[in-house]
């Protein structure tokens, strides 16, 4: 394969990570992140292990379409840093990879377009300027029937409110659904 390969889906990682669902990928400048293999991805990551072996090598989009998945290296991976986040949450990258190996990365894709429009829309009405990393949690962690909910509510009971009050609206919401189902809307570390 070529060395600057992209590919079709970049807001899914190689690795299951929810790429479109970061709060990088939403960053505006230079240090904006294109997602996994996205434009101009290799100027600003080098070298990831994942996309040599499942990009690079073996011309796959995300590991789960690996005959060898879940191999020693994610193993390892998943026993170690996949119980800690990043500047995203890791909390998905398994059940991300087992949906995909289970339904088809095409279906996943179709649910993952839902929740970036969701996170799209919670960044776009609610945002404070102090909330994005929390609702790109949201968006990976909640299942997308509680996101479409909880943001009719929070519309319908923050018309007319500031953008700060809305946003305390939202997250009033989410931490409640948070609490009963026991959701760690927090990056893990």
């Amino acid at each position: 394969m070529k060395e600057h390969t992209i590919k079709l889906y970049p807001t899914i990682g190689c690795c299951g990570l929810d790429c479109g669902l970061c709060p990088r990928y939403y960053t505006v400048g230079r240090s904006r992140c294109p997602g996994c293999c996205g434009p101009d991805f290799f100027n600003k990551h080098p070298s990831c292990s994942y996309i040599t072996c499942c990009v690079k090598k073996k011309n796959l989009a995300v590991c789960a379409q690996c005959n060898e998945f879940p191999c020693s290296k994610f193993k390892s991976w998943l026993g170690d840093s996949g119980r800690h986040d990043s500047f995203l949450t890791h909390q998905k990258v398994y059940p991300n990879l087992i949906s995909i190996r289970k339904d088809g990365i095409e279906k996943f894709m179709e649910q993952q377009k839902k929740r970036v429009k969701l996170l799209e829309e919670m960044l776009k009405n609610f945002d404070d300027g102090r909330s994005k990393s929390y609702y790109c949690i949201t968006a990976a962690v909640l299942e997308i029937g509680e996101l479409e909910r909880t943001l009719g509510v929070a519309e319908k009971n923050s018309a007319e409110l500031g953008i700060k009050e809305k946003a305390g609206v939202l997250h009033s919401i989410l931490d409640e659904i948070a609490r009963k189902k026991k959701y760690c809307l927090k990056l893990r570390k």
